[in-house]
Order: C-alpha cells, then structure tokens, then sequence
C-alpha cells in the first residue's frame, strides 16, 4: 500500500505506520512573494501543549508536557480562487482539503472546497487517471493510527503564491474528529518525492517543475515569535543560512526525503549506537522520533534528572551525516517545563530496510535550514540564521571519516570554517 499520510499527523495521533486504501465510491444524488520562478510564502507559527502520563519506568514524574509545533501558510485553489490554510509537509505526498460535502465536525470546523462553486473542477480516478464516460470516481481512504480521512479525488486549478498549475488532489468527504477537528489548519499540502503521491498529477513539485528557476524549495522556520518563518519554491536564500550548505543524497526510494546517518554523537563523540540508521526530514512532523532501542541508550546515558539539575550540563546531542555532526542543544531534545525534565524523542521502530528510522521534525528544523533538491534527489542541510543562536559553528562541524571505534572524538572542526569543496552540491 502506498502511504499518503504524513508521518507528523501519525505522531500526534499515535505512531503507527500509515497507508492508503482506494474503493470504489458511490455518486452522491486565504502572503507571498513571486519573482523569475522563485516563489516565496511566509508561514505562521503556532504552539500547543499536551499532557500526558509518562509511560517510561525510568521517569519518576507522573505525567509529560507535549509541545507541538506546526507552520503553515496558505493556497489557492479553483477557478475562482478558494482560500485555505495548509501545512507544507514532507512527509507526504498529496494535496487534501475538507470538502463542501464533509459534514463531520473536523471539517465544518475548517474552510471547505466547493467543487461546484469552481468553473475549473473536475473529478477523476485517485490514481490519476480519468474518469469514463458514464463511469463512477473511486475514493481513497487515508489511515493516521487513531484517525483518518475520507475523501474524493479532483482535478483544478491550484496556486502557491503567484505560480499556479492545474494538479488533482484530494477533497475529504469524511474526517474522524480526532484529531483532525483540534488543526488550526485546514489540510495539508504534499511535499514528499513523486513515489509518495497518488501519482504525477498529484505531486506539486513534478507539477511545478517547468514553471520555477529550479526544481527546489528550501525551508527556514523561525524559532521565536520575533522571526518570520518561509518556505521557498524555486531556489534558496542564503541570509537564512550561519553555515554553507552541504548536501547528501536520498538513501531510499520510499518517497520520503529520507537519508543515510552514520552514528549519533554526544559532544561531538561518536556512540556507535546507530550505524545504520536513515533519517526522514519531515516538516510536518511536531517533534523528534528515533528507533526504540537507540533511544533508551541515549536516555540511560544522558541519564537526565527529572527535577532538571543536570540541564545545563547536558551535552549537545548530533547525528553524524557524511561526515558532518549536526548537533540538538538540551533546549532541543529535552522537554522541560514546570514539571521537571525529560528526553522528548518519541520511539518509532520502523523495520529493515527503510528502519531504523529516525525522524527530523520540528526541532531540528529549527535548528537547520533544509533544502530539497527534485532534480538531484538530495537534501541541504545549513545551520539557520537566527538572533538568538550564540555559537552557530558549534551546531554544524566536521569529524573523520573513520566511525569505527565509538568513544573516540574525531578532531571536530567548525564547517562553517573548513567547508571541504568536496561538499558542495554539484549540477
């Protein structure tokens, strides 16, 4: 089964594996900046909080604050044009809105599109394919462990900015309250490789692809209210970016942005924990997510006291990538509020050979500007430019090549000084 589904949805909801499930249907009797093919949108940052009881035998608190972040900015979609809120998400691949004819609470809770009110809709097949004559449209049902979405398959006119294209996406009819009716949001807007989409026409970025400068876009969220967040269709801006760019290759063809980490660090200190790990740039994800046993090892060796006396001595946790240890501060990987203290890496075991699988969420795309390349099927990492980073350098460095024996520091060097050219992206 394909999956559809963003892997943040399934993380606020419960970690599950998600996919999709198409059946034939019966007929039923809302700023941006465009120049030369680069398309800029401002996103807007809101914050929740969640408690919930501790299930971790080593915490002593009895209960946890969940912090989820999201972004989002907005789209146009029919002819003319209908206003809705989205987040811009990686992790999966297809345009879904809440439909005119969705009468559950999760969609009158939010802006619905009205097929009929459009000269441009049309129906068609959720695999891209059209209808025929006389013929009846299928459905595709979309599974977030404790939620899901209903929804029909359309074709219309669809608008990021400035730019618009026709595209196909997908209209709920149907959407379970939870915990869809709790988004500030109205749906979410695809952004994952080709294999993750319903098909071509359901891709915004194979979409997109002869209309912009280049076939990328690039994120910068901001990590306070004083910073405007963006995500940029078309090529990147390098006043985000305290470092260069260095860029790896997509490991696996799962339609994820997803990627090879060679170890995980502690203070620049490789542990040997984690050799063989992926990892999956996910912008629609509200936090980090690791695989079980990696976690519990780093949890028992940061060793984190509940009552936070150890906070500022905890060390900077990294992921060695290619060679570059993009390092989490403790305010990044430790939820601490007035309950005290604990490591907020939520467990995802995701088997061989797309696992183990860590997932870069939110905090470490605060952290990192990230850029997704269609026509390289690469990601850039750079460390993000913000007024209240102190020691940008320390955040992105270099190590040597040779990971073989954990405990052992390679010699850290600052990338931001001693960038190889090596490293640099190549057309």
């Amino acid at each position: 089964m394909k999956p559809v589904a963003s892997l943040l949805i399934a993380l606020i909801a419960c970690p599950a594996v998600l996919g999709s499930l198409i059946r034939r249907r019966e007929r039923d009797s809302g700023s941006s900046n465009t120049q030369a093919g680069v398309v800029t949108l401002s996103l807007e940052r809101r914050t929740t909080s969640t408690t919930l009881k501790s299930t971790s035998k080593a915490s002593n608190r009895r209960s946890s604050a969940i912090h989820k972040t999201a972004y989002f900015g907005q789209l146009k979609v029919g002819t003319p044009p209908q206003l809705f809120t989205v987040v811009f998400d990686t992790g999966s691949g297809n345009l879904l809105v809440p439909g005119k004819t969705c009468e559950s609470e999760a969609c009158t809770a939010h802006d619905r599109f009205d097929a009929r009110a459009s000269s441009t809709a049309s129906e068609v097949n959720c695999d891209g394919s059209p209808i025929s004559p006389g013929g009846i449209g299928d459905e595709v049902t979309i599974t977030f462990g404790t939620g899901h979405v209903t929804g029909q398959c359309l074709s219309d006119q669809i608008c990021v900015g400035n730019v618009c294209n026709r595209g196909d996406f997908i209209a709920a009819t149907d959407e379970s309250s939870h915990p869809f009716a709790q988004f500030q949001f109205d749906g979410v807007l695809g952004l994952a490789m080709p294999a993750m989409s319903q098909g071509p026409d359901f891709s915004l970025m194979e979409r997109l692809g002869d209309v912009l400068k280049k076939r990328m876009f690039s994120v910068f969220l901001s990590d306070s209210a004083s910073e405007d967040s963006e995500i940029v269709f078309g090529d990147t801006k390098t006043h985000h970016m305290a470092s260069d760019l260095f860029w790896v290759p997509v490991s696996r063809p799962t339609g994820y942005w997803q990627v090879q980490i060679e170890d995980v660090t502690l203070n620049n200190e490789v542990q040997g924990i984690c050799a063989q790990c992926q990892v999956a740039v996910d912008t629609g994800t509200s936090q980090l997510a690791g695989p079980s046993d990696v976690i519990s090892t780093l949890a028992s060796t940061l060793n984190v006291k509940g009552d936070c006396s150890n906070f500022e001595s905890l060390p900077k946790l990294g992921f060695l990538i290619k060679g570059h240890v993009l390092n989490l501060e403790p305010k990044d990987y430790i939820d601490k509020d007035s309950s005290g203290c604990e490591v907020a890496l939520m467990p995802l075991d995701v088997p061989p050979p797309n696992g183990p699988l860590f997932i870069f969420g939110i905090p470490f795309l605060q952290k990192f500007v990230t850029v997704y390349d269609r026509e390289a099927k690469s990601v850039g990492f750079a460390v993000a430019q913000h007024a209240s980073q102190k020691h940008p350098e320390a955040m992105l460095v270099t190590i040597g090549t040779n990971t073989s024996s954990p405990g052992v520091q390679k010699r850290p060097r600052s990338l931001i000084q001693h960038l190889s050219p090596n490293d640099m992206h190549q057309k």
